[in-house]
């Protein structure tokens, strides 16, 4: 008999795995310069993202309830270069990038589907007294970041090669027809025009 907890389990499972397809997805048939290049002005890229939230599961899904990987993350030990979570050196391939990720997941399930989702944890980064969460609370946090991170991945494809949606169907899309967009978008940019002009 499925159990409230269970249903509950399988919700954010579910919810958490199509963020993580939909940020792979962002990396799919694009040469390993645009995977990489920065294309904001802090740098966001889309392999850093993927290393990111690779670092993110494996810390709070589970040396937050004492289930560490085994993974060495050299970018999070003490002394690391600030920010060497949100790209990757030319001697990380993609692949290998993309497998720890892989990795990352099949281990924050198993924690998942392993603990009561009341278990209690410590996030050992955050700071005494402030550190406790339980694992309902750790998962949620975890699906809010990799949404996050995989709408800054739909943006930064968008802008390098005009794809968009979240799994190559275009579903969630209103057309798919470029000339729809194209018309769309001027529409846009003659009524953000209106508006800017108004006083």
């Amino acid at each position: 008999m499925t159990t409230p907890d269970d249903a509950a389990r399988a919700d954010l499972l579910h919810y958490l795995q199509a963020a993580r397809d939909a940020l792979l997805w962002k990396l799919g048939g694009l040469p390993e310069y645009d995977v990489r290049r920065p294309m904001t002005p802090t740098g966001t890229n889309l392999l850093g993202l993927v290393k990111h939230a690779a670092g993110v599961e494996l810390g709070y899904l589970g040396d937050t309830f004492g289930r560490p990987s085994g993974e060495p993350l050299p970018w999070l030990a003490d002394g690391a270069e600030t920010n060497a979570d949100m790209w990757a050196t030319a001697e990380e391939s993609r692949a290998s990038v993309v497998e720890l990720y892989r990795r990352a997941w099949a281990h924050a399930d198993a924690t998942v589907r392993a603990l009561p989702l009341d278990t209690p944890g410590r996030v050992p980064w955050w700071p005494d007294g402030e550190d406790e969460v339980t694992l309902h609370h750790a998962v949620v946090r975890v699906i809010a970041d990799t949404q996050r991170h995989a709408g800054h991945a739909d943006i930064l494809r968008e802008l390098m090669d005009g794809t968009a949606g979240t799994d190559g169907t275009g579903s969630g899309l209103p057309s798919t027809d470029p000339a729809w967009w194209a018309s769309y978008r001027e529409r846009l940019e003659r009524t953000a025009r209106e508006a800017g002009r108004k006083p």
